[in-house]
């Protein structure tokens, strides 16, 4: 009975050394599109009123959580009982970050960004603010959910040639610490530059040490966000060309003298280019038969 009991300590121990080492594997895997999605996110929970900053956080949060309960028992089920499912969605996946990059980058050359509705300036009821509010939540959290599927999905796809049991454990960890990380980060990246307000207003003096700091902040948040952006643009290529590169056989020997690095973010360039076309295209010719 004690050999039995030790035998099943030592199982534990391996099993857990298993998902150690695989969730490093993994969370390397899905870093490139965590940086898109902080930079989204870090976007889409800025702009609200500072004392609603963080209660309308906390909702997305939850949201985000509730996007993981329910995309993680599918991915796992399909793992289980359909695994070519799980290639086939990271390869629609790989499209779709490979669109949006080029989208992206289409946007920075050409300067034709997506034109932000103009903020009007009266006074809004508490009811009205409230339903913006919710608006922007549900637009928040739909969106997590598009780039959760992408991170369980390519988390899962590092490990699907594990047993089950391993695949849970490290997606769903990885899942996990995603939604703490990311908005983890977007509460201090969103607050950064009410701190430096607040820095401002510390001490009366005039060119105070605080006052330095305080408007670094503020002047260093748009900054951020744009930073983020272009990194998390850069990923999108790099993680979309991974998911090509590996799964294809043609990808995966094309460019053979090319550093990885490299040739992943030229293949991710060049599929987005081909999928951004072909889709500009056909919203263009819908537009031209509606009318």
């Amino acid at each position: 009975m004690a050999s039995g009991f030790f035998a099943l300590l030592d199982d534990i121990a391996t099993l857990m050394d298993d998902v150690a080492t695989m969730s490093k594997v993994a969370a390397k895997k899905t870093a490139g599109i965590l940086g898109d999605d902080l930079a989204v996110n870090a976007e889409k929970s800025s702009g609200f009123v500072a004392s609603r900053e963080i209660p309308v956080l906390w909702a997305i949060t939850k949201g985000s959580l509730k996007n993981k309960i329910i995309i993680l028992p599918t991915a796992f089920l399909l793992s289980a009982f359909l695994p070519k499912v799980i290639t086939i969605v990271l390869l629609l996946g790989g499209l779709y970050l490979a669109y949006e990059g080029a989208e992206k980058v289409y946007e920075f050359l050409s300067g034709n960004k997506h034109h932000k509705k103009e903020i009007e300036h009266k006074k809004l009821t508490e009811e009205e603010v409230l339903a913006s509010e919710k608006n922007k939540i549900k637009s928040a959290i739909f969106t997590d959910f598009i780039l959760s599927v992408e991170i369980v999905i390519i988390a899962l796809g590092t490990v699907i040639q594990e047993v089950i049991w391993v695949q849970v454990l490290v997606v769903s960890l990885i899942a996990l610490l995603a939604t703490v990380g990311v908005y983890g980060i977007v509460a201090v990246i969103v607050r950064m530059d009410d701190f430096g307000l607040k820095l401002i207003a510390y001490t009366e003096e005039d060119n105070s040490f605080s006052d330095y700091f305080g408007r670094f902040l503020v002047n260093a948040l748009p900054i951020v966000i744009k930073g983020l952006s272009i990194i998390g643009t850069i990923a999108l290529m790099l993680v979309a060309g991974g998911i090509f590169s590996h799964n294809i056989d043609f990808f995966h020997h094309l460019l053979p003298e090319f550093p990885a690095i490299l040739k992943e973010f030229l293949i991710g360039l060049a599929v987005g280019a081909v999928v951004f076309i072909v889709v500009s295209t056909i919203l263009s010719i819908w537009r031209k038969v509606k009318r």
